[in-house]
C-alpha cells in the first residue's frame, strides 16, 4: 500500500521507537551487553523484532509474557506457532517434569510407549498410515524429501514461490520476473543453487504447475495448504483438487507441510479441507515448545517406500535420514500430553471462534477507515496485509510488504501491551486466549490506523 503521507508515518514511527526504548531499559541493556552472542541474540532472527532490540522475557504462561522490565504482554505471536498450545501448558509441563524427575531418561536411543501413542493420534488426525519423528519440521521435510526422491527415482522437487518449509535448502527459491526459478533474495551462500534442484511456480497458478510437472523430473510437490510466512495466502476454489489430480497424472508425490497450517483444525488443513496427500510433515506446535517434528506416509505410499528401502539403502545409520535426538523420550512425552490434553478437538473449536472475532474486529476497522488493507484467516490464525484485494500468490504478497508500516504497527501495539509475530502481521489464538484480549487488539489496532490516517 502506498500511503499518501509517508512523512507522517516516519514521525509516528520515530515517536513509537522513542517510547519503546524509554520503556525497556533493562531489555536494552541486556541486548547491548550480549557481547558473546553472534548478532547479540541467541538466534539471529531474534533481531527481526521491531524497535532496534528485542525484549528479554522473564516468564511466559498461557498467552501472557512478562518481560524483564515488568511489562505484561498479551501474546498473539505464540512463538510463531511453536507455542500454539500456549506457554507452558499444565499438562505438558506435568508430563515433561515426570519424564525428567520421576521416570528419568531424557534421551536413550530407546523407545517409550509415548511414541506409538503419538503416531496413532497423528494417524487419527491427519490420516497418514505410518509416522517417524524429527526435532523440527525442517528435518521432517528434509528426510521425507530424501525418501520421496528414493521412491520416485526423480531428482527435483517443486515448491510455491515464497513458501515456508523451515530452512530446507531446496525451498529457498522464488519466481523471478520472467517466471524462472531464482535463489530467494537474502539466501545465505547455498551449497547448490536451488534453481538447479527445485522447480517453482506461483501459488494458485495451475497452468504453471501443470507445465512444470510436465518435465517428468519432479519427485514431490512440497506445499503448504495455504502460504503463511509471506502473509496468509489462501487457495482459490478448486486449487487443491487440481493440485492432487495434476501430481497424480505426473507421477509426482504430494507433500503437505502442516507446520503453520495446523491452525486450521485438529487435523490441520489436511483434515479440515479433506486433502489427500502422500506425505504430511509437521513440527513446532506438537510439543508445546519442546523441540519435535514428524512426517507420515499414506497407506498407498508406504509399500513403495518399504520396497525402495529393501533395495539396500541405509535409513538406519549413514543414509542421511534421522538424528540422534529425534524421537527422544522427552519430545514424545511432550507431544503426547499436548495432543491428548491441550490441543484437543474441542480446544480448536474455541480457538477458531476467537480468530473469527479477531478477523471481524480488524475488518470493522478497515471498513470504518477505508484503508486499503485486507485480513485473511486460517482457522485459529489471522493476518492483515497492506494491500487490497488480498494477494493470491507469494509474489503479490511479497510486493505488498512495507517495512516502515510493519514496524509502526508492531511497535504501536507492543508499546501498549500486545505482541504480534515479528516476521509478519500474524496473530494466533491459543487455548487461554480470551474474548477481552481479542477485543483489546481490535481497540488498539483501530487507534493505530486512525492515528496513522489522522482521522
Amino acid at each position: 500500500m502506498v500511503l499518501a503521507n509517508r512523512e507522517r508515518l516516519e514521525r509516528l514511527l520515530a515517536s513509537e521507537r522513542e517510547r519503546y526504548e524509554a520503556a525497556n531499559p533493562v531489555s536494552k541493556a541486556s541486548f547491548e551487553q550480549a557481547s558473546h552472542l553472534f548478532g547479540q541474540v541467541p538466534m539471529t532472527w531474534m533481531n527481526k523484532w521491531a524497535g532496534g532490540f528485542p525484549l528479554t522475557f522473564a516468564s511466559a504462561h498461557g498467552n501472557t509474557i512478562v518481560d524483564v522490565d515488568g511489562h505484561s504482554l498479551i501474546d498473539f505471536a505464540l512463538g510463531d506457532t511453536g507455542a500454539m498450545a500456549g506457554h507452558s501448558p499444565t499438562a505438558t509441563v506435568r508430563a515433561v517434569e515426570e519424564r525428567i524427575a520421576t521416570q528419568g531418561g531424557i534421551t536413550t536411543m530407546l523407545p517409550t510407549d509415548d511414541g506409538e501413542w503419538v503416531a496413532a493420534e497423528l494417524t487419527r488426525r491427519f490420516g497418514m498410515e505410518r509416522w517417524s519423528f524429527a526435532l523440527t519440521a525442517t528435518d521432517a521435510n528434509r528426510w521425507a524429501l530424501r525418501l520421496a526422491r528414493l521412491v520416485t527415482k526423480r531428482p527435483k522437487i517443486l515448491v510455491f514461490s515464497y513458501c515456508y518449509h523451515g530452512s530446507v535448502d531446496e525451498t529457498f527459491v522464488v519466481c523471478g520476473q520472467d517466471g524462472a526459478a531464482m535463489s530467494r533474495p537474502g539466501n545465505v551462500a547455498p551449497a547448490v543453487d536451488p534453481a538447479t534442484t527445485t522447480r517453482v511456480v506461483e501459488f494458485n497458478d495451475l497452468a504453471a504447475l501443470e507445465a512444470a510437472l510436465a518435465h517428468g523430473d519432479v519427485a514431490a510437490v512440497l506445499a503448504e495448504p495455504a502460504l503463511t510466512n509471506i502473509g496468509i495466502v489462501l487457495p482459490e476454489p478448486g486449487f487443491h483438487e487440481a493440485l492432487r489430480r495434476l501430481t497424480r497424472e505426473a507421477g509426482t508425490l504430494l507433500m503437505i507441510d502442516e507446520t503453520h497450517t495446523f491452525s486450521a483444525g485438529p487435523g490441520g488443513a489436511t483434515k479440515a479441507w479433506e486433502l489427500d496427500p502422500d506425505i504430511v510433515t509437521i513440527g513446532k506446535s506438537l510439543g508445546a515448545g519442546i523441540p519435535c517434528g514428524a512426517y507420515g506416509f499414506s497407506a498407498d505410499l508406504l509399500p513403495r517406500v518399504e520396497a525402495a528401502i529393501s533395495e539396500g539403502v541405509d535409513i538406519i545409520d549413514v543414509g542421511g535420514v534421522g538424528g540422534t535426538l529425534a524421537g527422544n523420550a522427552l519430545s514424545t512425552a511432550a507431544m503426547r500430553a499436548t495432543l491428548e490434553e491441550v490441543l484437543t478437538d474441542d480446544a480448536f473449536v474455541a480457538m477458531i471462534a476467537l480468530a473469527d472475532r479477531f478477523t471481524a474486529g480488524v475488518q470493522s476497522v478497515i471498513d470504518e477507515t477505508g484503508i486499503e488493507w485486507t485480513i485473511s484467516q486460517l482457522g485459529a490464525r489471522a493476518e492483515f496485509r497492506f494491500t487490497a484485494p488480498a494477494p493470491r500468490n507469494g509474489g503479490e504478497s511479497a510486493a505488498a510488504e512495507d517495512d516502515a508500516l510493519d514496524e509502526y504497527i508492531h511497535l504501536y501495539l507492543l508499546n501498549r501491551g500486545i505482541l504480534l509475530t515479528p516476521f509478519h502481521n500474524m496473530a494466533l489464538m491459543c487455548p487461554t486466549t480470551t474474548v477481552n484480549e481479542v477485543d483489546r487488539h481490535t481497540e488498539l489496532f483501530g487507534d493505530a490506523v486512525r492515528t496513522l490516517l489522522d482521522v
